[in-house]
């Protein structure tokens, strides 16, 4: 194995000498639980071990799940971006996750993270709890969806740009999701929330997964922003923005090609209905994936950013989409400028396939 990078290195004795001096002072391991998934065959606990001073305060936020009727929209609560960029990440922690009172022992990576696969579980289709709880410290809920193996359509949707907008350069989103004042200039995407919840309602049971190169510190501010505009609930797939064992950042287009390919991995017999905008990468990410596995792709849906947005998202006014090789998909293209028209063509589509 090659030696890690040197970023990598300078990070973890970072975090090795904060841990043991919050340690020192007191404070406390606790347990946030994000939204899993799974199978009958396996399910997957995504969660994080931090250091806490305040034992008693709220830890994560689980999504419900929405659905038609049920959803309520609620006035956004005025949270400070920075916050969720403020913790201090516990490593290689020993954890204890309870799934359906079966105990299964693992560790916090070098940022705190707990990704943990377990194969057999009791967890018929549907949502579910399951506890996740650092060795002395405090635990915390995760829900985890299973999906029915009898499901076959599935959604994958991109965050930013496709049910989220910022209305601000592209480079600049990050600084601006961890320093703005409040998660109130954050704006739906019309059409996007009302076209999943009806193409859902049209699948019983189909999954959802929202797959973003964002942080998952963020992940508590998308899923209120999420439930709050009447989105359906699903897991969130984000990666780390920190250094890695090769480089001082890890790729985004990387995370989602490796998380589509797990998702056609685990859950074979679904086809799934990608949808993100032409403002960056998706185009590629989702005709490359379709390319390599057109099996499991019904259809990409691609959110038509405007000319301001086009700037703000790269520089220029138009996609980049026509700067780069033009090369045939193997599955149906979808474009509008929102989800009112992305869903009357999926509608259509769909229905001709049967």
């Amino acid at each position: 194995m090659s030696r890690p990078h040197a970023a990598a290195l300078i990070e973890d004795a970072w975090n090795s000498r904060m841990n043991r001096v919050l340690a020192g002072q007191g404070w406390t391991p606790r347990a946030v639980g994000n939204t899993g998934y799974g199978s009958p065959d396996f399910v997957r606990v995504l969660g994080r071990v931090l250091l806490s001073r305040h034992p008693e305060e709220v830890t994560s936020e689980p999504p419900e799940e929405p659905r038609g009727a049920d959803v309520t929209l609620e006035p956004e609560q005025k949270v400070r971006g920075w916050r969720a960029f403020m913790t201090a990440q516990l490593m290689n922690a020993p954890v204890v996750i309870d799934i359906a009172g079966r105990r299964h022992e693992t560790h916090s990576d070098r940022s705190g993270y707990v990704d943990l696969t377990v194969e057999g579980h009791d967890l018929p289709p549907g949502w579910h709890d399951v506890t996740i709880t650092p060795v002395g410290g405090i635990s915390d809920t995760a829900k985890v969806m299973i999906v029915d193996p009898s499901v076959r359509f599935g959604l994958v949707s991109d965050i930013d740009d496709t049910v989220i907008t910022t209305s601000l350069p592209r480079p600049l989103i990050a600084a601006y999701n961890t320093f703005v004042l409040t998660e109130q200039a954050r704006h739906i995407v019309p059409g996007m929330a009302p076209m999943y919840r009806e193409l859902l309602d049209d699948h019983p049971g189909a999954p959802i997964f929202y797959l973003s190169t964002g942080a998952w510190n963020t992940a508590d501010t998308l899923n209120r922003f999420l439930r709050r505009h009447g989105y359906p609930a699903g897991p969130l797939l984000l990666t780390d923005w920190g250094p890695t064992n090769t480089g001082w950042f890890r790729s985004g287009q990387q995370h989602k090609r490796v998380s589509l390919h797990r998702l056609a991995r685990e859950f074979p017999q679904i086809q799934w209905v990608l949808i993100g905008d032409d403002g960056q990468h998706d185009p590629k990410i989702y005709g490359d994936f379709a390319r390599d596995r057109p099996d499991v792709v019904r259809a990409i849906g691609i959110r038509e950013l405007t000319t301001t947005e086009q700037v703000l998202s790269h520089g220029l006014p138009v996609s980049i989409e026509g700067f780069t090789p033009r090369v045939r998909r193997p599955v149906p293209v979808l474009r509008a400028p929102d989800g009112y028209g992305l869903l009357r063509q999926l509608r259509a589509l769909l229905a001709q396939q049967g």
